[in-house]
């Protein structure tokens, strides 16, 4: 099967092991077994690197462009010495959890936490009373989006990264991040999908984000309650950072100080 995945650049052990963790987990070694799950949707290059597509082995569905992306912020925030951990609000199977971890694991880094806020049951149904923008959004009635935590830690398991470096905050969001034990943050990547999820993280996390600091959002390109939720917040909070699109549904912007 042809693939439009560019060659590894030459250099040193930690960048080569990075190159073949995103390659597993957006499953590129192995798509063939995915036109025998699912013959009506076969792997497609294009939208696995635009993460455009549900894939039925994949331990993640961001796409190799924004998991290339989230490596650099996790690397800039080492270089440059950001203080904080790295925290994902929305993990589904934990694939960008993993690579947040292998990064740490490829630079030695060992005085991080990657911090992984799920309710490892899906999606909340919607509260269009309080949050009318995400009416009709009705993914909590989607089984595949629902992983459990134990799934997901075996997914660590397997890469050999499920350690003490690895904090899992189960529940949802409303209910845990408030009182959630987490310092400060170089990296916060957020997959929430719904207004009322992305609101929660931001109000609850984003003040804990260091100056220099990175924020992910995975779905603001591709759902409308996602974007609002985002210019409500960075308009109440005065941000002004200027965000950055990385694909057609991730951004990303740095928080300033």
């Amino acid at each position: 099967m042809a693939s439009d995945l560019p060659p590894p650049a030459p250099g040193d052990a930690a960048g080569l092991y990075l190159d073949l963790l995103k390659r597993c987990l957006t499953n590129w070694l192995y798509p063939e077994v995915e036109a025998v799950l699912d013959p009506a949707r076969p792997f497609d290059p294009g939208r696995r690197t635009e993460g455009l597509d549900w894939p039925p082995t994949a331990h993640t569905m961001v796409g190799r462009r924004r998991l290339d992306q989230l490596q650099r912020c996790v690397e800039a925030a080492l270089r440059e010495g950001v203080p904080g951990d790295l925290l994902e609000a929305g993990v589904w199977r934990g694939g960008a959890g993993i690579l947040m971890r292998g990064v740490l694991r490829a630079y030695g880094v060992a005085d991080r936490r990657v911090w992984l806020a799920d309710s490892f049951a899906g999606l909340p149904p919607p509260d269009p009373a309080r949050y009318p923008a995400d009416a009709g959004l009705d993914l909590h009635r989607f089984p595949y989006l629902a992983v459990p935590e134990e799934r997901v830690r075996e997914n660590f398991r397997r890469y050999g990264l499920l350690d003490d470096r690895v904090v899992f905050l189960p529940g949802w969001f409303r209910g845990t991040l408030p009182a959630a034990p987490v310092g400060r943050l170089a990296v916060l990547r957020l997959d929430g999908d719904l207004y009322e999820s992305t609101t929660d993280a931001l109000v609850h996390l984003y003040p804990r984000v260091s100056a220099g600091g990175f924020v992910v959002v995975d779905d603001y390109g591709a759902v409308d309650a996602c974007r609002q939720a985002v210019h409500d917040y960075r308009r109440a909070a005065g941000v002004a950072d200027p965000v950055v699109a990385i694909d057609r549904s991730g951004v990303y912007w740095r928080k300033g100080g």
